[in-house]
């Protein structure tokens, strides 16, 4: 279903380059099919078309025409002056994915005529290297065909997991933000084991392992979190006196209350675009 597809990112960021390099890694879809545009700039285009293939052009020079999926991958603050400028360009043709946080599939079709078709989509930046974890969520006019197509271009970038637009926004904040928790986590691991005299190459290669394999066994093993927890802590071992340690400081408050945040900040964008949502250009 992709083979011919041709892709338009608008915008050039992070979430657009770690979707690119996937998509281009993953081989499904051409490089010389996907293109790269921004408002105005042109070194950040030619630094991703020289790293993937891809093309670049600005956002005035896209070929609607020719184009049969489009990413909106720009920064939220921006999703409003974009959806209006390119609201006269798109056609009934055209498949609308949205990867902007806090922003309805609602929202946007309000800038389009009946029954365009969008969708609504939240990758972590592992798009990079294939493991993301995307939420799929579709607007009222989306064809099980067209959430086909979506869903399989975003394979290409990991697992897709399809879910009420209603829950997106605590998506958001357990696997659109959920990279940057771990990051932190291993930040102040390694801290300590440089503290402790392990090189910071070494300290950083095993934590990796050790989350990669926590993952995997999750992953592979019909257990539950807490009951793999339970099974490598012996009472009164080491196990038992770092989760203690956990305990004792909030940890698990501190990475509830992250999601929680994450996923009200999302709700706050949400509600933040709503009063845009009057007086849409058409």
């Amino acid at each position: 279903m992709l083979k011919n597809k041709r892709i338009a990112f608008i915008g050039a960021g992070s979430m657009a380059e770690a979707m690119i390099a996937g998509i281009v890694n993953a081989g499904k879809i051409p490089p010389n099919q996907i293109i790269v545009s921004n408002r105005s700039n042109q070194e950040r285009m030619r630094q991703l078309e020289t790293a993937y293939g891809i093309k670049g052009a600005a956002n005035v020079d896209l070929n609607f025409s020719t184009i049969d999926i489009i990413v909106l991958a720009m920064k939220p603050k921006d999703a409003h002056t974009a959806l209006q400028s390119i609201c006269h360009s798109i056609q009934p043709h055209h498949i609308i994915v949205s990867v902007i946080a806090g922003i309805t599939t609602s929202f946007i079709e309000n800038f389009f005529p009946s029954g365009q078709q969008v969708i609504r989509v939240m990758p972590n930046t592992s798009s990079m290297i294939g493991e993301s974890a995307t939420g799929l969520s579709s607007g009222k006019h989306t064809l099980h065909q067209t959430i086909m197509i979506v869903k399989e271009m975003l394979e290409s970038i990991g697992k897709v997991y399809i879910i009420p637009e209603d829950k997106m926004d605590l998506f958001t904040g357990i696997a659109g933000s959920g990279p940057a928790y771990f990051y932190y986590l291993m930040e102040h691991m390694e801290k300590k084991a440089a503290d402790g005299g392990l090189s910071e190459d070494a300290a950083r290669q095993i934590i990796a392992q050790t989350i990669f394999g926590a993952a995997k066994m999750i992953l592979e093993q019909n257990e539950t979190p807490a009951i793999l927890r339970q099974n490598v802590t012996s009472p009164n071992g080491t196990t038992a006196a770092g989760l203690q340690a956990l305990h004792m400081h909030g940890a698990g408050t501190a990475i509830e209350m992250a999601v929680q945040e994450a996923a009200g900040r999302s709700k706050e964008l949400t509600s933040e675009f709503t009063k845009f949502s009057t007086g849409v250009i058409r």
